[in-house]
This record gives structure tokens, sequence and C-alpha cells, in this order.
């Protein structure tokens, strides 16, 4: 086997013209074993044991149907790379997940208008919902190279199943003010990449210039009484809905700027991958943060060096506001805290 080349399965099979329930038949199977066709009746799965399992059961349907088949386990060597066949599946996978997405926000539609309200008016949603979730179940069990869309359509069902539970109409938490949240500590996962690193970047540079950072690990973790956990499992700021922990903490914190809010959107992109804001920048800055992480240093000199990129792309669009208004009297919402105000002072640019 060549060396550092990914061990394929094929199916090839050539199906009779009649019965034409045949050939449906085995393009669904096909489908629900998460094969992809790399040419006409040719049929592709990671090796595995399972992979084996299920092309044997559908060779042996095509058999039994007067049609005929093998299997095979095959390298590329030329022609398709194995970079190519990875993108078929995502394709595939990224196309799942987003038919996810836009039938979980329908449901959340059906919920934001019925006026019945209550039990009676999650109902009708519940049975629909229940068979959405399974559905992503069984696609995330048949992503194999972890596609875009993933966390976007998770948080799209998380968004429905609070509003099922009536969440939306519980009181909401109250957030401290800024000034409350200066000498805490904020606590999040080890590995630090996208969305971490631009919460604690928001949290320095916005909330508290001397802020302190700790990195447990992914495992449930009560907070302490002076520590704020971020973008980990039941923390004070994390996903919610469709919106990644840097969005939520923005919208919290009441931080609202036409630069913030371009970074925000990049941010978004790159860690839910749903291409929401169809962001140009997404791939050079998902270089320049997996060029940190590359690095194999600790969290927080990756904190340091994504700040500066953070630093640079908030500087960037700051200054696009600002040639903006200059050029133009167009109303403009400025920041107003204290220690926005301070930072904005000290970008390039800005005096």
């Amino acid at each position: 086997m060549a060396e550092g080349k990914k061990t394929w399965l094929l199916l090839i099979h050539q199906i009779p013209p009649k019965p034409d329930y045949l050939r449906v038949k085995i393009w669904r199977r096909l489908h629900q074993v998460g094969a992809v066709a790399v040419k006409q009746s040719v049929y592709v799965l990671p090796q595995s044991d399972q992979a084996f399992e299920d092309f044997s059961w559908i060779l042996k349907e095509i058999i039994e149907g007067g049609g005929d088949g093998s299997i095979s386990e095959a390298v590329f060597l030329e022609g398709l790379t194995d970079d190519q066949v990875v993108g078929l599946f995502q394709a595939v996978r990224g196309a799942d997940y987003e038919k996810i997405i836009e039938d979980a926000r329908a449901l959340a539609d059906n919920l934001s208008g019925d006026s019945s309200g209550g039990n009676d008016g999650t109902a009708k949603v519940r049975p629909h919902f229940s068979r959405l979730k399974r559905r992503f179940e069984e696609i995330v069990a048949l992503d194999f190279f972890g596609a875009p869309g993933a966390g976007a359509a998770r948080g799209a069902l998380a968004d429905v199943e609070a509003r099922i539970a009536g969440v939306e109409q519980r009181p909401r938490q109250a957030v401290p003010a800024i000034p409350e949240l200066k000498g805490r500590t904020w606590v999040t996962r080890k590995g630090v990449y996208v969305d971490r690193i631009a919460c604690a970047w928001l949290v320095r540079r916005f909330v508290d210039p001397g802020a302190r950072f700790r990195f447990i690990s992914g495992k449930p973790y009560q907070g302490k009484s002076n520590e704020i956990r971020f973008d980990m499992f039941e923390a004070e700021y994390t996903h919610e809905g469709d919106r990644c922990s840097f969005e939520v903490m923005m919208d919290r914190l009441g931080l609202d700027d036409y630069g913030l809010s371009q970074v925000a959107q990049i941010i978004h992109d790159m860690d839910l991958k749903d291409r929401k804001f169809h962001r140009p920048e997404v791939d050079g800055v998902r270089l320049l943060f997996d060029g940190i992480t590359a690095a194999s240093i600790g969290d927080g000199e990756r904190l340091e060096r994504g700040f500066v990129i953070l630093d640079e792309m908030y500087a960037s669009f700051s200054k696009q506001t600002q040639e903006k208004r200059e050029g133009s009297h167009a109303p403009y919402r400025q920041t107003h805290t204290k220690e926005q105000r301070k930072y904005r002072k000290g970008l390039p640019g800005n005096s």
C-alpha cells in the first residue's frame, strides 16, 4: 500500500433495468450507510469492518435481485485523490446538515406563530422534532470526516428544544455590569481555538484588561464564586441556539459596534461552519489560527497570539467605520463603555 494513502472499500455493481424498484431500493440502502458515488455504479466508504458488513448486505440484495457486483479494498493512486474523496463525503453530509437546519427553523417559526401556546401549541411540533432529532443523529453517525454544518444543525435543534420547553419564557438571568466582572477568573476548556480565543479577547480588551484565564478538561465543571465559565458545558457564556459563544457574550455584555459585529460574523462562520454570513475572510483567518494551534504551544500563549490577529481585524474594521463616517453623515452607534473607548483610542489610526 502507498505510504500515507487512505484505504477505501469500493462496491462495484450492475443492476438489471427491470424491476425499476430494485435500483431505487439499492440507492436508498447505499445512502443509508453513508456511501457516496465516485463513478456510475461505483460507491465508496472508508475502510472498516462495519463498512464491509454494510456493503456485503447490499451486494447480497443486488445479487438476489438479478444483478452482479463485487467489493474491493482500494487505494487511489491516480485521478481521484484522498482529499477529493473526503470532499465528496463532506459535501453530502453538509447538504444533510443544511436540510436539518432548514427544517428546524421551520419548526421554530411554527412555534413562534402558533397562537394556541402551552402544551397544545407544542404538541403538534414534538413528533416532528423527535423525528428531526433522530435524523440528525443518523447523519452524525455517517459523518466520517467532520462535514461543515454539524454545529449549526445542533444549535438549531437546541433552539427548537428550548422553545418547546418554554425556556424562552423564563426570566432571563441577570447579567452583571462590566465593572462587576473585573477581578474575576475566566474558565474555559483546554486546547483553546477560535471561539474560546475570541471570547477571551473580548474579555481582555473590553471588560477587564487584567483578566486571568484558567484552562480545564472538558468534563463538567462547577465554577467557584469568583470564576466565570465560557464556551463550555453549562457555562455562564456559551452557545445559544445558532449563535456561538462570542456572539452570546457580545450581546449579553451590551458590546455593540460595527467593528465587533464584523469580527463576530467571521468567528461565527469559522466556529459553526454554516456559512451564515458568507464571510470571504474565513479561510485566511482560519489558516492563521491553525498555525497557532499547530505550534503545540500552551493555551496562554495561544490566547496572546490569537489576540494579535483579533486586534488587527478589529482595527481594520474600525478604520473602515471611521472612513465611512467621515464620508457621510449617516448615524452610527458608538461603543459607550469606558473600557471600549480606552481600547479604541489605542488602536492604530485612532487618537
